[in-house]
């Protein structure tokens, strides 16, 4: 028998029981002992009668009943007091109900049980809540080992930052800063609110703190910048509470402080995406994912598994990262079926034998090369995986009657300027063509800009160059670049495949787009360094195929708002599906005699307009340096 665990949870949880079964005794016999008193007669409280055994097993039978035992002490808050308030008014009337049956009530006094739930709820909530206070008080009184924190923000998430905090005992709150007028001068758990959020370079020396927490959950993208500020004036570390987005996620804990994130700080809102009709499309279905293992690939698939998907079939080349996306959502998503199948989307072999074991009720084709500069050189490799693959997976989509198919794209296509652009447009040409020739299946396309922190992309490459101390490389001062976070552009994805509409391109509103360069020199703050100070920036000149700008549509391309506010759809271009086949068939030949020349007639044939930069661009005499400071170079080794 395993009962070594059981003995520390139950001998304090029977020590609360006779605790509350003795409060109550003494409120039932110490009550009779006033009543009687007050009539200057005498009660014998001492004496065990049936009445007071018949109370004790009544009022202990309706605290079990009303959970009064699944609270905790240590954390005793306003929904235990109502629970020992419901748990007195129910025992009152159980004792009333129970007497009666037992002595019709004879000789009870009426004042008796008018006060005995008033006065058993103050015995019960009582030494509850001096516990806490107590427990509170030690926690709050810190150690040497403590860090003080000034927090930005007294509303309620730094209430409940607070009482976080005091629980772990790693950190010392002092104080609160909050520009709310009414605010100023007041107390929150014993704690004063010093001044406003300007003010906190002056309060943090006053009080002696060590770091910035801020705790202003609502603040916009703007207000986020203009805190950020105040706090880099300040010198000293920040760090801010997760979302609530986070915690239900599983990304961050409740009370966790972490970094500002660069998402934080993008002017524009988060998207939120209609869940229902999502949930409504998605529930009980299989779905199949090309690139399951890559950044957009992985976590498209944990947006299906949260949001009601049956069986998942995950369709990776990378045997390491299928089997890190396989592990993570059996891990996570236990009632949710995940079938791995290893192997090249483009292969009509692989592609066909993971619909046929599985017959997925919609296919989201995420398995592409994205690297602008290295598609440059490697034109074969890109018509092959983002061309023919996405022919490939198509087609058969056609043929298995899959009722969803979902092409991710890029901005890149529009108007293209290098070869992940090209590509990618005639992945689009396909999936609007197939379209228009099938019955059954949907096919919609969904156009990303650049995604913050997946792989290749430009934040976790500043992020490395500023963690080895610098020079963070732009290509040039004038670059902008639209920016999704990860999570987002798999929920457009959602949002689009849920929608009815067939040949259509989606696209999120993406604010304004965002300077590469400012984009560095936030992500450098962020760090805690000073731009050209701690970190140089260094232009480095527009790289082979990359333009200053990125546009949503093509000018032809007539879009409209969808039923999403922030999501945007474009009606199909003209594609003549003959010209198309034509070439896609010329590709297959000159992919196969790994003929480039070919390719690129193909390419010009169907995107006349392509031009893609020659390799050594007119940028390289107008590339400003700036040099990294010898002293600073010292310093960061």
């Amino acid at each position: 028998m395993n009962t070594g665990p059981a003995l520390p949870v139950s001998l304090p949880r029977t020590a609360i029981v006779l605790h509350d079964l003795f409060m109550a005794a003494v409120c039932w016999q110490g009550l009779h002992v006033l009543r009687y008193a007050a009539r200057s007669e005498s009660y014998d409280w001492t004496l065990l009668t049936p009445t007071l055994a018949i109370v004790l097993a009544a009022q202990g039978l309706v605290f079990w009943r009303v959970g009064l035992y699944r609270g905790v002490w240590r954390f005793a808050s306003v929904p235990d007091i109502w629970n020992i308030i419901k748990a007195a008014g129910l025992g009152t009337i159980a004792i009333v109900l129970c007497l009666a049956v037992y002595n019709r009530l004879e000789a009870l006094p009426r004042a008796v049980l008018m006060l005995y739930p008033l006065a058993l709820a103050a015995m019960l909530g009582l030494p509850r809540l001096l516990y806490r206070v107590w427990k509170d008080y030690h926690l709050s009184r810190g150690t040497a080992n403590q860090q003080r924190v000034l927090i930005l923000g007294a509303g309620q998430a730094a209430e409940a930052l607070v009482r976080d905090l005091r629980r772990s005992g790693t950190y010392q709150p002092v104080g609160f800063l909050d520009d709310a007028p009414h605010l100023q001068g007041s107390q929150l758990h014993g704690m004063p609110v010093l001044g406003r959020l300007e003010d906190a370079p002056t309060v943090a020396r006053e009080v002696g703190a060590g770091m910035l927490v801020i705790a202003i959950p609502s603040l916009d993208a703007a207000g986020m910048q203009r805190v950020l500020g105040i706090c880099e004036h300040s010198g000293l570390p920040f760090r801010t509470v997760p979302r609530l987005t986070d915690v239900l996620e599983g990304k961050a804990m409740p009370g966790e402080l972490k970094e500002v994130a660069i998402e934080d700080l993008l002017n524009r809102k988060p998207v939120t995406p209609d869940w229902a009709m999502i949930r409504g499309w998605l529930d009980g279905r299989t779905v199949m994912v090309t690139g399951a293992g890559g950044s957009i690939g992985s976590e498209l698939c944990r947006q299906c598994a949260r949001h009601g998907a049956r069986r998942i079939v995950l369709l990776e080349i990378s045997e390491l990262a299928l089997l890190t996306i396989h592990a993570e959502l059996a891990r996570a998503f236990p009632d949710v079926e995940v079938e791995a199948v290893l192997g090249d989307c483009g292969d009509p072999a692989v592609t066909r034998h993971a619909l046929e074991r599985s017959s997925p009720d919609a296919v989201f084709h995420a398995a592409a090369y994205k690297q602008v500069p290295l598609l440059e050189s490697q034109l074969r490799e890109a018509v092959r995986n983002n061309v023919l693959a996405t022919h490939t997976v198509a087609e058969l989509c056609r043929e298995y009657k899959v009722g969803t198919f979902v092409l991710i794209s890029t901005d890149k296509a529009v108007d293209p300027a290098n070869v992940l652009g090209a590509s990618k447009r005639i992945a689009e040409m396909i999936a609007q063509s197939l379209d228009e020739r099938v019955e059954g299946t949907r096919y919609v396309t969904v156009r990303f800009g650049n995604v913050l922190d997946s792989a290749g992309s430009v934040v976790p490459l500043f992020r490395e160059q500023i963690r080895r101390g610098g020079p963070v490389t732009v290509t040039d001062p004038e670059v902008t670049r639209y920016f999704m976070t990860i999570p987002e552009a798999c929920q457009l994805i959602m949002q689009a495949a849920a929608s009815g509409s067939h040949a259509a391109i989606y696209t999120l509103d993406r604010g304004e787009p965002v300077p590469i360069r400012l984009l560095a020199e936030q992500m450098i703050r962020l760090a805690g360094k000073q731009p050209g100070r701690d970190i140089a920036i260094v232009y480095t000149g527009l790289r082979p195929g990359e333009k200053l700008h990125e546009t949503l549509f093509y000018a032809d391309e007539h879009y409209r708002p969808t039923a999403h506010p922030k999501i945007l759809e474009a009606s199909a271009r003209e594609c003549p599906a003959d010209l198309l086949l034509q070439e896609i068939e010329h590709m297959r030949t000159a992919v196969t005699r790994y003929d480039e020349n070919g390719l690129r007639q193909a390419l010009g044939v169907l995107i006349p307009g392509f031009a893609p930069l020659p390799v050594a661009g007119n940028k390289e005499n107008t590339a400003t340096v700036v040099p990294f400071p010898p002293r600073e170079a010292v310093r960061t080794r």
